[in-house]
């Protein structure tokens, strides 16, 4: 049975391991936001408005898994989700039609919104990906849209697809009052309670929220309008970007870790032991030092693969 649910050497695991995902998962929520529908289901269904920062490494946890979780952790959480999302439902006050939490279109929106912020921001950030690489993720992502409910068939699989799928769902998207508000929350979001030590540090999460909403599409930004368009505004956010992530990249594993539910951080410690077992072997050096650990794989000796520890 393999280790883990995306393999060392895949491309999931190459981004989702990107320490430039912070911003990359905050841009997608802001993206899926954009959907007067889907918003609303968030905004009647969920904490986001009580705990904005929960919901955001609660999607983490579920990249977390859904990466180097082991297959049946995976199954699990997925079943969680989907059994949550059934019995969930909420009103279109437009329209005052009843939807489903878990109605197709629905589920297909958040995964583009939400892969396409994750492929787009890392590679910009300067995770370097070569075009195959760009196609062979949204393929590779097209079975994480199972834990979800939806059918790898369901989503666009190559970089192709997706821009047809974003160019087709575009005309319906707008900025609701709701849309806003959530924005907001991004850009200064409620610390949670199990990381009330960070509180004094808060100041520092505004780069992150301001770099999520500056590398939206530039069409996404106008329709908000909460922050100055700039001249120059996409070389600069992507300036910015490559400095947070250069600077995410020197923190060492071990204060890093902190920040994620401990069950995340277990799940990575399980699968550390697991490629172990598997024959992986760790390459980089004393680990109180390190930034991350990379893996050498037992079936490709010189390549070197990042795994949080």
């Amino acid at each position: 049975m393999q280790p883990t649910v995306a393999a060392p050497e895949s491309v999931t695991w190459r981004v989702h391991l990107d320490r430039s995902m912070w911003v990359a998962g905050v841009r997608a929520l802001m993206l899926q936001a954009l959907h007067p529908i889907a918003m609303q289901g968030v905004w009647q269904r969920s904490d986001f408005r009580t705990d904005p920062t929960g919901r955001l490494l609660r999607t983490a946890h579920f990249v977390a898994v859904t990466t180097y979780g082991s297959l049946s952790e995976a199954d699990t959480l997925g079943e969680h989700i989907r059994r949550v999302h059934r019995s969930l439902s909420f009103t279109d006050p437009a329209t005052g039609r009843l939807h489903r939490v878990d109605q197709h279109d629905l589920l297909v929106w958040v995964h583009c919104a939400e892969v396409t912020s994750y492929l787009e921001t890392c590679h910009r950030a300067g995770l370097e990906l070569s075009t195959v690489d760009l196609d062979r993720y949204l393929d590779e992502q097209a079975h994480t849209a199972t834990y979800v409910g939806l059918d790898p068939s369901d989503v666009p699989r190559n970089v192709a697809d997706m821009r047809r799928y974003l160019a087709k769902v575009r005309p319906s998207l707008s900025v609701t009052p709701e849309a806003r508000q959530a924005v907001r929350f991004l850009l200064w979001p409620k610390v949670p309670e199990q990381l009330a030590w960070l509180a004094p540090l808060k100041p520092l999460w505004f780069p992150v929220g301001a770099l999520s909403y500056a590398t939206l599409p530039a069409w996404a930004r106008r329709a908000y309008g909460m922050l100055p368009e700039l001249p120059g505004a996409d070389p600069v956010a992507t300036a910015g970007l490559r400095a947070l992530r250069s600077g995410l990249n020197r923190v060492p594993e071990r204060y890093y870790n902190l920040i994620f539910d401990e069950a995340t951080v277990r799940s990575a410690d399980e699968a550390r032991e697991r490629l172990l077992a598997a024959g992986y072997q760790v390459e980089n050096g004393f680990r109180a030092l390190r930034s991350r650990t990379t893996f050498r794989s037992p079936d490709a000796p010189a390549q070197r693969v990042p795994v949080e520890a």
